[in-house]
């Protein structure tokens, strides 16, 4: 038998760390159509084990339903609602939740299986076990960012959704990244510092975004502003200063002007980047990653106007999300091989 530390190695700990990115994926696309579709708030109590059961029969629906009616988002938004409409967004939160638990089981019962037969690398203990803290950390989270559209606010806080979002992103990118590192095995090559540094900011940069368009989704600034590329026939929005520094997490205007120049500043800096890796020959797949994640970083901006000049609906939406997750996938794939090439990963110098 096998014992920790005796292989730096293990595809199978790989498959099961990968298997958990893509339910992870998963939980980002329905979080965003539950999201898109104003259906987060349609459970209003937090119960990790019993909410797994959803109502079963047509008195379990009606308490639910009176349960959903004494919050504000029913009041001010959603009068009226039928009790079919009702059970249209239930489902889609059930969904996302019930998700989230299977990511819990599905991580926890192998991860122990794996230590208690001594099939894990010692190496990767430790990361999993952070990476089993974080997942029951988001669910803590989840109920945290729920709770505050409960009882005076008709949605989520803009804040507490970005703080939900990234920390899934944290997982999702750490699940691959230790996947990775289980799928290679130990590596004590060293690339350029330079090279390592960029590509480490890029992997910043496109995980900052992401949470710049967390707070767009939050303060549902994609609804406003809908021309591309002035604002209004304006560069700048009018924005509420008299909110103060929380302008800069609530005001819609002000939101999106900081997402767009994000974006603009990513796809300079992926440029950039695609054309210096193949400008060095950068070697040992770093180079064709820097080029697919800079094909991804234009298809999402692409997809962002899009989706902006269109309103948001809910499909296009979801899809940008989506690829957001896609690209932040891509960025730690970029980062892990160039982290993992070793110290002359130039071959003749820069070309022409």
């Amino acid at each position: 038998m096998m014992r920790i530390g005796e292989t730096t190695q293990s595809r199978p700990v790989a498959v099961w760390l990968f298997l958990c990115a893509a339910l992870v994926f998963a939980m980002v696309v329905v979080g965003g159509v539950t999201r898109l579709t104003g259906s987060g708030l349609s459970i209003t109590e937090w119960k990790p084990i019993m909410g797994a059961i959803p109502p079963l029969n047509h008195e379990d629906w009606l308490i639910a339903f009176e349960k959903y009616k004494a919050i504000p988002q029913y009041q001010l938004v959603n009068a009226g609602m039928t009790l079919q409409e009702f059970q249209g967004i239930f489902w889609w939160e059930w969904l996302h939740r019930l998700i989230g638990r299977m990511i819990g089981v599905v991580f926890a019962l192998p991860f122990f299986a794996f230590l208690i037969f001594r099939k894990m690398p010692r190496r990767l203990v430790w990361r999993s076990a952070v990476l089993l803290a974080l997942g029951g950390l988001q669910g803590l989270i989840g109920w945290w960012m729920v709770s505050s559209g409960l009882s005076e606010r008709v949605d989520v806080a803009p804040e507490r959704l970005a703080v939900h979002l990234g920390l899934a992103f944290v997982i999702f990118s750490g699940l691959i990244w230790t996947g990775l590192e289980a799928w290679a095995g130990q590596h004590y090559n060293r690339a350029s510092r330079g090279w390592s540094v960029g590509a480490t900011l890029l992997l910043a940069v496109v995980f900052l975004q992401c949470m710049l368009g967390a707070l767009v989704a939050g303060a549902k600034a994609g609804m406003v502003f809908t021309d591309w590329p002035l604002m209004n026939g304006a560069v700048f929005p009018p924005v509420d200063w008299a909110k103060g520094s929380i302008a800069f997490l609530h005001d819609q205007g002000l939101v999106q002007f900081n997402h767009r120049l994000g974006a603009y500043g990513l796809l300079i800096f992926a440029t950039a980047y695609a054309v210096n890796a193949w400008r060095w020959r950068l070697a040992e797949g770093a180079g064709g990653a820097a080029f697919v994640l800079a094909i991804a970083v234009w298809i999402q901006a692409g997809l962002g106007i899009v989706t902006l000049v269109h309103a948001v609906p809910i499909t296009l939406g979801a899809v940008h999300q989506s690829v957001a997750a896609v690209v932040l996938g891509l960025a730690t794939l970029n980062l892990w091989l160039v982290r993992r090439a070793r110290p002359r990963i130039f071959n003749s110098g820069p070309r022409g």
